[in-house]
């Protein structure tokens, strides 16, 4: 399918750079995004791939960093009480080093009940979420690349008048890269170009 072809796109002014299908757009400059984020969807299969820059916590300890920001995510969401964790682990990433070994990303995947913008609970739907975190300790930087996959919509949800509501219709059958594969390879391919986006080089 064209748009599930490949591409290295830029972000944060050519700064840092990922892999990821053409279908998903960028909508940071259409939606409400603070500048710390980069926010790209496929809107006809209710999709989306989200980079974000965020100070380092401190506080957070490096082996279950990605584990408690999917946690925040839930709370932000007002879904803990719907939060089923999936899986969590490890990804070395080839391209980003952490002095001379490739740097190593925790990941973590859940499956949580949320409403799009102002909706209530009665219009969640249910997502599975995929989450990295890349810990650039020298620029004290946590980047967090999310994507989300719908998994049921909610008829009430303003997501059903765009992809129907329902069981939503698997990657394969639409003949689309499926969400992990998406998530796994906007973070395997991630790259800083220019450190000074942090302020200053590692």
């Amino acid at each position: 399918m064209p748009g599930d072809d490949c591409v290295e796109q830029p972000l944060f002014g050519g700064a840092i750079s990922s892999c990821f299908p053409l279908r998903f757009q960028d909508v940071s400059n259409i939606r409400d995004v603070p500048d710390h984020q980069e926010v790209f969807t496929d809107p006809s299969r209710d999709e989306s791939l989200i980079i974000e820059l965020l100070d380092l916590k401190h506080e957070v300890g490096d082996n279950r960093s990605a584990l408690w920001f999917l946690r925040d995510i839930a709370s932000e969401q007002d879904a803990e009480e719907t939060m089923v964790l999936e899986h969590s682990g490890t990804l070395e990433l080839a391209g980003l080093r952490d002095g001379d070994t490739p740097a190593v990303v925790t990941t973590a995947v859940g499956k949580l009940a949320i409403s799009k913008g102002r909706q209530g609970r009665e219009a969640q739907n249910i997502v599975r979420v995929y989450l990295a975190n890349l810990r650039l300790k020298e620029v004290s930087t946590d980047v967090l690349i999310t994507a989300h996959e719908p998994l049921l919509i909610n008829p009430l949800s303003e997501s059903a008048t765009t992809v129907g509501a329902g069981p939503a219709v698997p990657a394969e059958i639409s003949g689309c890269l499926p969400v992990p594969e998406v998530f796994k390879l906007a973070v395997t391919s991630f790259k800083v170009h220019d450190w000074n986006l942090f302020g200053s080089g590692p």
